[in-house]
């Protein structure tokens, strides 16, 4: 274990240890004492409810504020001329915004979109490469009370399309074009291929001037647009909603998660508060794109609510050079790097050399999330980036979370290379077996939360009863997480995988579903079984496991179409690093293909297939594993 660090809050494991305790003695309590800390127009009558049969958590009902204020306004007096945001990108143009100068852009963009009919309660879909006018939209949105669903620019146009379509968005955000890895790459046109009658206006942030096609009565350029520098902030309920994010659900198809505004920004901001240390002075960068929950938690809210500096970089991690991102630690004297596994195992193949050679003697705290990082990769992380003297925060987060639940809080407790180490206060988790009771010291079983948190989901956007069934009828009245966990004998926790049809590349949920369904569109397809395999640098990649028509002849040109096919339903990222050819799958009694045995095949773990007993055509798994990519 590793420790001593020792300028924080929270000082020792046993402060921890009763300040934690006092928290889930009474949560209520503890949240409203922490809420105190936002700017409310009227305070609550209620701290806390829970309807545990129907599955509805209210936190502050009756409580008002906005969140857009408490980022930009509550900072005016006392931190208007900070910087705000710190952005570059990968040719090294630079912006930056004080709080005053984003609080005047962020007015002046609220008034634009009231200005187009945008009013409280309206969806807005985002669809922006990590420029500030990002931030900008996101906090615009806010202001007026609009619901803004930030939509990932790796997706494809018929991601897009059902993001947009399943939230009835009536207007949508977009860009030009966006910089990554030396390329130009189109954003609008994506969009453009998605867009149905739905979409009443797009504006366009004219990011590269690059050639576009603008329709008349509908389109609109960014910087072609004025309005009022000054707009008032509607004053929102606790329970109001402020944002949607599509994410992957427990049955794979990606589902609207609808955050609201009072519980989530209390909890990003202490969760950032502590977690991460933050303190006057900190340049922060968090470098999760926002079309991620880390994003709109750790790059927005939780950082601007509280008065931080934050970095934005757009572009590719290694461009132009593969020590692009210790260059930009050392010119910005980045303080605080919180980062994913996928980029830390990427960046420590180039080697100890690249960050040696770089100035990071500014760095003082270290974080990752988005998927578990191996003890190895940490110990990467902490020698060669921290040289021993910065703290590692490994978080774990959930998009529903809408924060870090679990987390060592820096100077609180040793750390363990590869756990996320203790729950956050006000959070219970515990690791249960199928049948609900507490699995024993290190054994793995399934994680759940026992009591609801602010930052919690409250739904699944215009699908209650799916929520419902997804979160909390597997152990009535407890969320159920979909990951699965150990707790050592210290108490420490390890998340091992997920549970459900969800595979998490690169940090980045994705739904088995809609990849499947993606493979069985295309005419030579009679099956498509998607499944996740450890990958050394993404964590986790994706296995796909094909059962072709009567007459169809197996070759390399059908999986590049295969490719393809998902490449333009969902997006780059959801391209399958292997397909294998298969003329049947396993299936189990009663329950169908027998997903369980073709993620062992896939990962290679063919030792380890467990009783077999259920597989009705048990030959078939001799020919997959004769066969295996």
């Amino acid at each position: 274990m590793i420790g001593g660090w020792n300028e924080v809050d929270i000082k020792s494991r046993e402060e921890y240890g009763q300040i934690y305790e006092n928290s889930v003695r009474d949560p209520p309590s503890f949240w409203a004492e922490k809420a105190e800390e936002l700017i409310w127009f009227k305070g609550w009558d209620n701290t806390y409810s829970w309807d545990k049969e129907n599955a509805i958590c209210m936190w502050f009902e009756g409580g008002k504020l906005n969140a857009a204020y408490n980022c930009l306004d509550s900072h005016l007096q006392a931190r208007g001329d900070r910087i705000a945001i710190l952005w570059e990108n990968e040719i090294g143009d630079t912006e930056s915004y004080t709080y005053r100068q984003l609080h005047r852009e962020v007015c002046k963009f609220a008034n634009v979109l009231k200005g187009k009919g945008i009013r409280k309660g309206d969806r807005v879909a985002i669809y922006m490469p990590m420029v500030p006018q990002l931030v900008i939209a996101m906090l615009a949105c806010a202001r007026i009370g609009a619901v803004h669903n930030v939509i990932f620019t790796g997706f494809s146009a018929d991601s897009i399309r059902y993001r947009i379509q399943d939230s009835s968005c009536k207007m949508v955000i977009t860009a030009d074009s966006t910089l990554r890895g030396g390329k130009t790459i189109p954003v609008k046109e994506n969009v453009d291929r998605a867009l149905d009658s739905t979409v009443e206006s797009m504006i366009v942030y004219d990011r590269a001037n690059v050639s576009i096609t603008m329709k008349e009565g509908r389109d609109s350029i960014w910087q072609e647009e004025d309005a009022s520098q000054e707009c008032e902030s509607e004053i929102m309920d606790a329970e109001d909603p402020l944002f949607i994010l599509y994410a992957g659900g427990r049955t794979g198809e990606p589902v609207g998660m609808l955050h609201t505004t009072g519980g989530y920004l209390l909890y990003v901001m202490q969760t950032f508060k502590w977690v991460f240390d933050h303190r006057d002075g900190d340049i922060y960068w968090c470098t999760e794109d926002c079309g991620w929950i880390i994003g709109h938690s750790y790059t927005v809210y939780g950082p601007l609510a509280c008065g931080a500096t934050i970095l934005m970089y757009e572009g590719a991690p290694t461009y132009p050079e593969p020590d692009r991102f210790w260059e930009l630690i050392e010119e910005y004297r980045v303080t605080t790097l919180y980062t994913t596994p996928t980029i830390i195992r990427a960046l420590e193949r180039w080697g100890d050399d690249l960050p040696k050679a770089r100035d990071l003697s500014s760095l003082r705290l270290l974080g990752t999330g988005g998927g578990p990082i191996g003890p190895e990769d940490w110990m990467w992380y902490y020698n060669t980036v921290g040289n021993r003297r910065c703290p590692v925060v490994d978080t774990w987060s959930q998009t529903e979370a809408g924060g870090i639940l679990i987390a060592p809080l820096p100077g609180a407790v040793p750390l363990k290379p590869g756990s996320v180490a203790f729950p956050f206060p006000g959070i219970e988790p515990a690791v249960l077996k199928p049948d609900g009771t507490e699995a024993d010291v290190n054994e793995e079983g399934m994680l759940v939360i026992k009591k609801p948190w602010p930052g919690m989901m409250r739904t699944i956007y215009r699908d209650h009863s799916s929520f419902k069934e997804m979160y909390f009828e597997r152990f009535p009245g407890i969320y159920y997480t979909g990951d699965n966990a150990r707790r050592d004998e210290d108490g420490y926790f390890w998340i091992t995988g997920r549970t459900d049809e969800v595979i998490k590349v690169s940090g980045y949920r994705l739904g088995t579903a809609e990849i499947e369904g993606a493979l069985l569109s295309h005419h030579a397809v009679a099956e498509a079984v998607v499944v996740g395999y450890p990958h050394k640098i993404k964590g986790e990649s994706i296995y796909v496991f094909v059962v072709l028509k009567e007459g169809v002849s197996r070759s390399s040109a059908l999986k590049d179409e295969l490719g393809d096919r998902v490449r333009s339903t969902s997006g780059p990222i959801a391209v399958p690093e292997k397909i294998q050819f298969a003329d049947a799958l396993p299936r189990a009694i009663p329950d169908g293909i027998a997903r369980r045995v073709l993620k062992k095949i896939a990962s290679g773990d063919i030792d380890r297939l467990g009783n077999l007993s259920d597989i009705e055509n048990q030959s078939v798994i001799e020919e997959l594993i004769k066969e295996r990519e």
